[in-house]
């Protein structure tokens, strides 16, 4: 079982999961992974389906399965039994790191990736998405659900086939609660919405948009090339938005990760996807955040939480811009 700690000096919950260095690619040297992910099969490709636990849900065509969701072997969220909070000693607060942790499994290829999806593999990526927030949200007990895409060992994939996670929270995490923070005091209407037309109205930081959806190198961007794709529907939770959106958006991310790719070569990097929680009924706008892992953090921007970043957004939007062009000449 894993167990929440709260870091008293910043509000926020660490989790603390002994169990997961147990993968067999934690701590490994750099030198050894590649002849280890040789030396052993994947357990995600088609075939070795007895090497992960039983399916929660599979989405098949033609008799082949396209998309597995199941249950992460080494959770950091495991239970059901609530979020309760315990005092250990005068200023020690922890409790049990109980929760869901799954997987999901969008391509039967192991060379795949994000931005070599067909437009129906970019669809289905983002309806199991809604299945799977939808299903967590019933339950009464997990107040927020976080879906992640780590590409590339640097972004902190261990397993290379292509796949992501998401977890069932008992308890809202600290960055969405500042993001709904920040819709709650913006007066202008909705933050996001207001974003995006601001961004249309230069062009200046859009890499691409349409009636469905915006790309953007968001203007307060904290690392090289950073982008946020924001859905032109105005939905609170993800499983609200309707199913062609829903597509429109899996083909976006799917871009935006090509242009990327055809950029700056095939870098590491990481996709979050932010939500409002599932009792939230107050402003919010969902979208998706992809961080390029380009650079390192150093002890300014550990030790004050002020990012510095090398590329500016409108620089990097240009070059991500001139990628699509490139790709699609």
């Amino acid at each position: 079982m894993s167990q929440m700690r709260l870091n008293q000096l910043t509000g926020r919950w660490v989790t603390i999961v002994a169990e997961r260095a147990r993968r067999p690619t934690d701590f490994a040297p750099r030198s050894d992974l590649q002849s280890f992910e040789a030396d052993r099969p994947c357990p995600f490709c088609p075939g070795h389906e007895e090497a992960t636990p039983p399916a929660l849900e599979t989405i098949s065509a033609g008799g082949d399965w396209e998309t597995r969701v199941i249950p992460n072997l080494y959770p950091a969220f495991q239970g059901d039994d609530g979020f309760a909070v315990h005092h250990d000693g005068p200023v020690h607060v922890m409790a049990e790191g109980t929760g869901i942790h799954e997987v999901f499994v969008y391509s039967r290829d192991h060379d795949a990736s994000l931005d070599s999806l067909s437009d129906h593999a970019a669809a289905q990526f983002m309806l199991t998405l809604k299945r799977r927030f939808a299903d967590h949200a019933s339950i009464t007990h997990i107040r927020y659900t976080q879906a992640i895409v780590n590409h590339g060992r640097e972004a902190g994939a261990s397993i290379a086939h292509p796949h992501g996670q998401l977890l069932g929270l008992p308890f809202v995490p600290g960055e969405v609660l500042d993001e709904e923070r920040a819709f709650a005091r913006f007066a202008g209407g909705c933050l996001l919405c207001t974003t995006v037309e601001a961004e249309l109205a230069t062009g200046d930081r859009i890499v691409f948009a349409n009636d469905d959806v915006a790309v953007i190198c968001p203007y307060w961007s904290g690392s090289p090339f950073e982008l946020l794709i924001v859905p032109r529907r105005h939905d609170l939770h993800l499983q609200d938005a309707d199913d062609e959106s829903l597509a429109s958006v899996g083909r976006a991310l799917r871009d935006a990760t090509a242009f990327l790719n055809k950029a700056i070569g095939d870098v590491a990097y990481n996709v979050g996807f932010h939500t409002a929680p599932h009792a939230h009924t107050g402003e919010y706008h969902w979208h998706i955040h992809v961080w390029p892992v380009l650079v390192t953090q150093a002890g300014f921007e550990r030790g004050t939480g002020v990012l510095i970043n090398i590329v500016p957004p409108e620089q990097a939007a240009e070059t991500l811009r001139n990628a699509g062009s490139l790709s699609n000449a």
